[in-house]
């Protein structure tokens, strides 16, 4: 007898190939549909983020004038404008003054903000009241803080002098905005005073997501209110730490217009910053060339920062998982 095989050795038969085929185009619709939804998000992302970064980066390495505006013609200069900053002598003090201006305001706003954080755990009359008052900082725009802190600091007319020369603390009004340092530590305490609330709201949800049993475990173990927030506060706020030093880091590194409101970078560029170098150049000196260069600079230390930050927190879930 002639021997038969069964279709499953010969192959699938023609309707198993035909739903195959079917299953096959609905899955690329789907992918299809998937990516058209994204295409909008791709469109706006390339559009006002990934064009500015490409232009500014190509601006840092031409020789970019007023000129070039109106021909939209600028040779390239290659590594010159990079090289301008480097022997211009101001690159070390200003970024001296950005790492003290940063690591004191995020140290401070973390600071505070997780012992503010704590205290509102804690439940009292007018808790809710309370921290709502803490976010007005938060809610008001920069612009409009600094400027009021420019009326309280001023030498002559601010409150704060008047307010010390009445309590007799000071012996005459203090230059809080008109000497380096002190303007230096004015600036500091504004931002400071802005970046509060966004850390306290920020580590006090951080706060109620850990679990009130590991706390009467570790009071069990005889651990005392320091040891329960060394041991069992602080590791289990690890990743939300993480993301607000990160948030924090990047918004101080990038903080222009409360320096710029309060001091303009002065006095003797006490406060100048590389944010705040970056726009005198550009628009002041109209070393538009020098000014990509700097804001480039910054942008390779935030991307550095921000790709730090990603592989932190894919370690600290592995170890958590």
């Amino acid at each position: 007898m002639p021997s038969t095989s069964a279709p499953s050795e010969l192959g699938p038969p023609r309707s198993r190939r035909r739903l195959l085929g079917i299953r096959l185009t609905v899955e690329r619709r789907r992918r299809l549909v998937g990516l058209l939804f994204l295409l909008p998000v791709v469109i706006y992302i390339c559009v006002l983020y990934g064009y500015p970064l490409v232009v500014n980066a190509l601006t840092s390495f031409e020789n970019y004038s007023i000129s070039s505006f109106y021909t939209g013609k600028a040779p390239l200069d290659g590594l010159v404008n990079y090289r301008m900053l480097w022997h211009s002598g101001d690159l070390g003090q200003y970024v001296e003054t950005t790492v003290i201006f940063t690591a004191c305001s995020l140290a401070a706003q973390f600071g505070i903000g997780l012992a503010l954080a704590v205290f509102f755990k804690h439940n009292f009359p007018l808790n809710s009241l309370l921290r709502s008052l803490l976010l007005l900082p938060w809610l008001l725009p920069v612009i409009v803080s600094a400027t009021i802190y420019r009326w309280v600091l001023d030498q002559q007319y601010g409150v704060l002098n008047q307010v010390l020369l009445a309590l007799h603390f000071i012996g005459h009004p203090v230059p809080w905005l008109d000497s380096g340092n002190a303007a230096l530590a004015s600036v500091i305490l504004v931002n400071v005073w802005a970046g509060v609330p966004f850390n306290m709201v920020i580590l006090f949800g951080g706060l109620q997501t850990i679990p009130e049993d590991r706390y009467e475990a570790a009071a069990i173990d005889g651990a005392g209110a320091s040891q329960r927030f060394r041991y069992v506060t602080l590791p289990l706020l690890k990743p939300v730490t993480l993301v607000v030093l990160m948030l924090g880091l990047i918004y101080t590194l990038r903080a222009f217009d409360v320096i710029y409101v309060l001091t303009q970078g002065g006095p003797g560029n006490a406060t100048q910053t590389l944010t705040t170098w970056s726009y005198l150049l550009t628009f002041q000196d109209y070393s538009i060339g020098e000014g990509a260069a700097v804001s480039n600079l910054l942008m390779v230390v935030i991307i550095i920062l921000g790709l730090l930050y990603i592989r932190t927190t894919r370690e600290t879930e592995a170890s958590t998982s």
